[in-house]
């Protein structure tokens, strides 16, 4: 299935300074952005047809892949002055970059790439700034199954404070961790099929009004996921994730996870 990836947005949470244009999905973790980590956890499940829906900063993201370096997280022996790579990262993949504007809204994104799809009749889409280590396979299993136009992964609450429930007289009845409470956020991972672009209007947006409208209908699922999920919206999110890497703690590394490298190929560059 086609990937289609949101990485054209400003970003500025994630900025370090006024001068900064580096779109979110570059920022670094390990040796690798945020949109390698992502595509890398796609190509694992064997899907790795990417389309890139580029706006802010795409100079960025086109100048890491056409000059990118597979010795930077593949072993390899150098040999007469040759690099013969013990395995490769991107050898297999197809990337469509696609500048779809500076300001559009995400759904105005994905409508702007409606015809890199092909006709597919399913297809993937994500923020390209949101790590996780949900089963892609079982969540594609279950949208397959269902009459729906649109599967959106969700969420536990990832917020930290203390939603208080107080009575009139404004004595407290109770504290509850938002974490607790019988709520769901979007994950930013989607199935989605082609009958979501009849409900995103031109400037809309893919959650408001593609997903809100096949909400109304009946025909939007979701898949409930408790286990692994990080979003990079702040400096310090990132260096979270950053810092994980450096400890060895990246449960998204999927294609790490069983020892095995998914490509051993050996190639010469």
């Amino acid at each position: 299935m086609k990937v289609i990836l949101f990485c054209g947005g400003y970003g500025l949470r994630m900025r370090s300074g006024a001068s900064d244009d580096m779109p979110k999905p570059m920022a670094m973790v390990g040796p690798r952005p945020l949109i390698w980590h992502v595509m890398r956890y796609y190509a694992h499940f064997g899907h790795t047809e990417f389309i890139l829906c580029l706006g802010y900063g795409a100079h960025h993201i086109k100048d890491f892949f056409l000059n990118y370096e597979e010795t930077t997280s593949n072993d390899f022996v150098l040999r007469g002055g040759r690099t013969e790579l013990l395995s490769t990262d991107i050898a297999d993949w197809t990337i469509t970059f696609a500048q779809t504007g500076i300001e559009s809204p995400i759904g105005e994104r994905l409508r702007r790439v409606r015809h890199h799809l092909d006709g597919d009749e399913m297809f993937l889409a994500n923020y390209a700034d949101v790590l996780t280590d949900a089963p892609l396979p079982r969540m594609i299993e279950q949208f397959a199954r269902r009459d729906a136009g649109a599967s959106m992964m969700v969420v536990p609450p990832q917020s930290s404070f203390h939603c208080v429930d107080l009575g009139e007289d404004g004595l407290v009845g109770g504290i509850t961790a938002v974490s607790d409470m019988p709520l769901w956020e979007n994950g930013g991972y989607f199935v989605l099929r082609q009958e979501v672009f009849d409900h995103i209007p031109e400037g809309g947006d893919l959650v408001a009004d593609g997903c809100g409208q096949l909400a109304k209908q009946g025909r939007l699922v979701a898949y409930q996921h408790r286990g692994f999920w990080k979003p990079t919206d702040t400096v310090k999110e990132k260096a979270a994730l950053d810092g994980a890497y450096a400890r060895g703690e990246r449960p998204w590394a999927v294609w790490e996870q069983d020892g095995v490298r998914a490509d051993t190929r050996a190639v010469t560059a």
